[in-house]
């Protein structure tokens, strides 16, 4: 599959299958106003050519190993739920090396939207996704959104949107995708890392790249 993706060529899939993530760097603990629609409307909002759209209540991640739980409070945020990444990252077991697993994250979503089956986990295992697993992403996002709920993935490596700009996690990130377009061929990402770049667009094809080694927890 072509892909702008780059990854460190010492990273393997064995060895990052399900490794959680840590920025390598400062982050801004500051909240940011989503640029979506308000929190308090969880409800998807169809618009015409296959598109849907979250209402994300953003928060910025407070310290650089907490992506896993910012991203988990984010993606339960369009729920209205709003739940403090302190006591997120306690049910998670995160650490300053991060959060371990997506698996250590799906089971947290299900608990804060009530239902044991709300989330399960998909690995990516190979290190490069390939048009199956890209199919099968697109499926779970446009089915997680239209559900009114977000998808929270594990990413690793630098990727680009759909606006030209890149965004580079060579030791891992969890972002959480709130929306999609074109039938799912393009998502919107809401990423705690920086709130200045809270939220972008990126190609599935790119997103399944981006996540490969790795997983993602979805309806």
């Amino acid at each position: 599959m072509r892909t702008d993706l780059i990854r460190k060529t010492a990273l393997t899939a064995a060895g990052l299958a399900f490794t959680g993530g840590a920025i390598a760097g400062p982050v801004t603990t500051a909240y940011a106003a989503s640029q979506d629609k308000p929190a308090s409307q969880t409800q998807a909002d169809r618009k015409p050519s296959g598109e849907r759209q979250l209402g994300v209540r953003y928060e910025a991640q407070p310290n650089f190993y907490y992506c896993g739980p910012a991203a988990a409070r984010n993606a339960l945020s369009v729920q209205g739920k709003n739940i403090s990444v302190d006591a997120m990252a306690k049910e998670m077991g995160t650490t300053e090396a991060g959060t371990n697993s997506i698996n250590d994250i799906t089971p947290v979503l299900n608990k804060e939207t009530g239902k044991n089956d709300a989330y399960h986990s998909v690995e990516i295992s190979k290190p490069d996704a390939d048009a199956t697993q890209t199919d099968q992403l697109r499926a779970d996002i446009v089915k997680t959104v239209d559900n009114g709920r977000a998808v929270v993935a594990n990413i690793a490596g630098t990727s680009t949107d759909t606006d030209g700009n890149t965004h580079s996690f060579e030791g891992g990130h969890y972002i959480s995708v709130v929306g999609y377009r074109d039938n799912g061929d393009v998502v919107r990402i809401a990423d705690s890392a920086d709130p200045n770049t809270a939220s972008y667009d990126i190609t599935v094809e790119h997103l399944a790249d981006w996540i490969a080694t790795r997983g993602y927890a979805t309806s």
